[in-house]
């Protein structure tokens, strides 16, 4: 049991199959619970309108998933694409440019699972959909495996942008750097949670 407040980031570190990415799919309700609950401002999940819940929360899993359509329709979530919303979040994501180098920037087809793009790509548009409209709360699963040196520096500015914006970030990560943004750090090993509290403690 952890509890997050609002406009909080938490780093979710542990070894691997400790349980990370089973804790970021249950919170926000791609898995449900078996038991127990996760609640949002004091409810389930379950209480909420699907559809006003999916656009209370960005999610990045670790394998990023991107479907048939164009780079604008992806960031929008395959909704009605709002043109300022999308560039808004390319440009936090730092995608911005690359897109624009695509060969019908935000209106080229990247195709099924998005396989026109490298993982880098899929990455940093994965993170413009997460972000996209600046949600309350955003769970960001690995966000930094498949990134350059230019593109973490990107997720570690949108990270801080949404921070600034009291948006409640959740970070699952095995590279240290990226903890530097954490306020508070969730330890997990053998799909529990061992340890919770504020980043240095934690760390040290």
């Amino acid at each position: 049991t952890f509890a997050v407040q609002a406009g909080e980031t938490v780093g979710v570190i542990g070894p691997s199959a400790a349980g990370k990415s089973s804790l970021a799919r249950v919170m926000v309700g791609v898995w449900p619970t078996l038991a127990g609950a996760v609640r949002l401002d004091g409810s389930e999940l379950s209480h909420y309108d699907p559809d006003q819940l999916g656009r209370s929360i960005g999610y990045l899993p670790q394998d990023v998933e991107l479907f048939g359509g164009t780079v604008a329709e992806n960031i929008a979530r395959l909704g009605k694409v709002d043109d300022a919303k999308v560039i808004a979040a390319a440009q936090l994501a730092g995608v911005h440019e690359m897109i624009q180098g695509l060969p019908k920037g935000y209106n080229t087809q990247i195709g099924e699972g998005g396989s026109a793009l490298s993982g880098g790509q899929r990455q940093r548009i994965g993170l413009a959909r997460a972000i996209y409209d600046m949600p309350a709360l955003v769970v960001l699963d690995e966000p930094n495996s498949n990134l350059d040196s230019d593109g973490e520096a990107a997720l570690l500015n949108a990270i801080n942008t949404l921070k600034e914006a009291k948006r409640t970030v959740i970070v699952v990560t095995h590279k240290t750097n990226i903890l530097a943004v954490a306020d508070k750090i969730v330890l997990m090993a053998g799909g529990r949670v061992q340890g919770f509290g504020p980043r240095d403690a934690i760390l040290s």
